[in-house]
């Protein structure tokens, strides 16, 4: 779930969830963006943009599984995004590519895969003084390159990415924190899946949590990529995708450890 005001936001999770409760809540804010189409009054955000060639350094081989290209889907440009990110970007790691097996190669070919392989998804970054347009090899598509504009929020994790640690709760009352959320913070759930978003938290409305956890915490959310008509990709039957990273491998700089989750109805 996604706010314009952090004063309103914190506001709305004491009143909902009482004083200790609610602060706890809120304090797991993290700094996002979502992700709009260009318009006349909406400019683009750096470099950033949906579907287009990848921006590549010069001599960046082409990711790929089994010899089958990767389809390029997103570029962030972390550079114009760090001012609004802060401490929440770590490093700078200039721009990141994102790339998926396309899920729309034909059948034959694409059941000779493993789509749940690590090699499946890739996410490369790129100086951005270096970095070249680089068009897909066949059979990988480009989709319509589409300029966005970052617009800045603060996001707190939908109810199914709040563990039982995360907050206290009655435990005589609910099954676990998620149960928690879903009945106080009703009518504030996010509903972003219907929507592109980088960064803060992504949207977990099937009922299953997206941000995997470790040692360090929970996982970096970077990208969430929603069925777009326009841009000529779906993720199943309304589904969505997500791109996270390890805390510790995002805090290092290491996008080699980024996992791409696909989830749908």
């Amino acid at each position: 779930m996604e706010f314009n005001d952090p004063a309103g936001m914190l506001r709305a999770c004491v009143e909902r969830l009482g004083e200790k409760t609610g602060r706890q809540y809120a304090a797991m804010a993290r700094r996002g963006f979502r992700l709009e189409r260009v318009t006349d009054d909406v400019q683009a955000t750096g470099r950033c943009r949906l579907g287009g060639p990848a921006l590549l350094e010069p001599g960046s081989p082409w990711p790929e599984l089994g010899g089958v290209p990767l389809s390029p889907y997103a570029v962030l440009d972390t550079d114009v995004l760090a001012p609004w990110l802060g401490d929440d970007l770590p490093t700078r790691p200039g721009l990141l590519n994102f790339f998926f097996l396309d899920p729309d190669l034909p059948y034959e070919e694409y059941r000779k895969l493993d789509a749940h392989a690590p090699e499946a998804w890739r996410v490369i970054p790129a100086d951005p003084v270096r970095a070249v347009e680089t068009a897909a090899p066949g059979p990988a598509r480009s989709h319509p390159a589409t300029p966005v504009h970052a617009a800045g929020v603060v996001m707190l994790p939908d109810s199914w990415d709040v563990d039982d640690g995360d907050v206290e709760f009655d435990e005589s009352a609910y099954w676990g924190a998620a149960a928690l959320m879903l009945e106080k913070m009703d009518g504030l759930d996010g509903n972003t899946a219907g929507g592109h978003r980088a960064f803060g938290w992504p949207d977990t409305s099937y009922a299953s949590q997206v941000t995997r956890r470790d040692a360090d915490g929970p996982a970096i959310h970077l990208l969430q990529l929603a069925e777009d008509a326009e841009l000529g990709w779906g993720w199943g039957d309304a589904g969505t995708m997500y791109f996270t990273i390890p805390a510790k491998a995002f805090a290092a700089g290491d996008f080699s450890q980024a996992v791409a989750d696909m989830r749908c109805c």
